[in-house]
């Protein structure tokens, strides 16, 4: 306690209030907050392997505990910047790039007012994973086929033997009779041998005998001729000499090269191996359906007639049927 003489009353009183401050000053001190430490910086470059910038990169800085990450994106030189990163706990940077792969920094601790510079960035293009399914060449024709059963002129008439890809595979003796018998059971086949008949019965040709006995003849010949040069040009010769009975659309180059290919169709086709040949296999069902067919005729009106229709078949084939998109089996 501070003693004062009469004397030296003011000067006591003067000393007892500087007192009194400092002690209230030294209590007021214990209760202020120590201040926060000072935030660090984080930056670096994002680079591919070859040292290129990337620039548009998502760059995460994460740390473990449950609260929000930093984010920002690289520039145009790639630089990327985070400022007023809290010191003191482990950070995790992460960079994300459309067509790289990921790239992880390993764990990071910053110290108080610390400017870390992240080295190492390079990012490695993604890796694509690609499923590839193995279809062997008898599982392709089968589909190819599957195809070919649905190409239809104007939606109506079987477009079975046309086929519009190159290089199909080769068909085998099942698929060759397959598409033989369903073009022979199709309604508008035999709606056409039908129609033929009634043509020729109208024509009077060939010169058979009036009335339904007549007809009967003509759809007869009709039946058997169509049925011969199908079945025998189409899948009996077609297996037996390795033969494809398929028209190949070209549809490219020049106007002369499509038409010397659609005219030399009847005599030029594919064997089973992929390879240019005479067509034996259409020939022989020609002459086959004609013979047959002219068993049915008159003597005075036999003759061969069936080799040249072919190469005007091939000529629609070539410019008429698929420029004018009227089969529905392939967009």
């Amino acid at each position: 306690m501070i003693s004062c003489r009469p004397v030296r009353l003011g000067l006591c009183w003067f000393a007892a209030g500087v007192a009194g401050l400092l002690v209230q000053g030294r209590a007021a001190g214990q209760e202020i907050p120590a201040p926060d430490p000072q935030a660090a910086t984080v930056v670096g470059t994002v680079t591919d392997i070859n040292g290129g910038v990337v620039s548009g990169a998502t760059i995460t800085l994460s740390r473990s505990s449950s609260e929000q990450p930093l984010t920002t994106t690289s520039n145009d030189n790639g630089f990327f910047q985070f400022s007023g990163v809290p010191p003191g706990t482990e950070w995790q940077a992460t960079i994300r790039m459309r067509a790289f792969a990921d790239w992880t920094s390993k764990t990071i601790v910053l110290s108080p007012g610390q400017y870390f510079l992240l080295t190492g960035i390079q990012l490695h293009v993604a890796m694509v994973e690609v499923s590839v399914t193995a279809v062997t060449p008898e599982q392709a024709a089968i589909e190819e086929v599957r195809i070919e059963e649905k190409q239809r002129i104007l939606r109506v008439i079987p477009n079975y033997y046309v086929v519009y890809q190159h290089e199909p595979a080769p068909l085998n003796a099942r698929l060759k009779f397959r598409l033989a018998f369903r073009t022979l059971i199709d309604p508008v086949t035999l709606a056409g041998f039908v129609l033929n008949a009634t043509a020729y019965q109208a024509g009077h040709y060939p010169n058979y005998q009036e009335g339904m006995a007549g007809y009967g003849q003509r759809l007869g010949a009709t039946f058997a001729g169509g049925y011969a040069n199908v079945l025998m040009g189409n899948a009996l010769l077609p297996s037996i000499l390795h033969q494809d009975p398929r028209y190949f659309y070209q549809g490219t180059g020049t106007t002369r090269a499509r038409v010397l290919h659609a005219l030399s169709s009847p005599v030029l086709t594919y064997g089973d191996n992929g390879r240019r040949q005479l067509n034996f296999s259409g020939i022989g069902g020609d002459l086959a359906s004609g013979a047959i067919a002219n068993a049915y005729y008159p003597s005075s009106q036999r003759g061969i007639r069936l080799v040249l229709k072919s190469s005007a078949i091939g000529l629609l084939q070539e410019f008429v049927v698929k420029r004018a998109k009227f089969h529905t089996g392939r967009k």
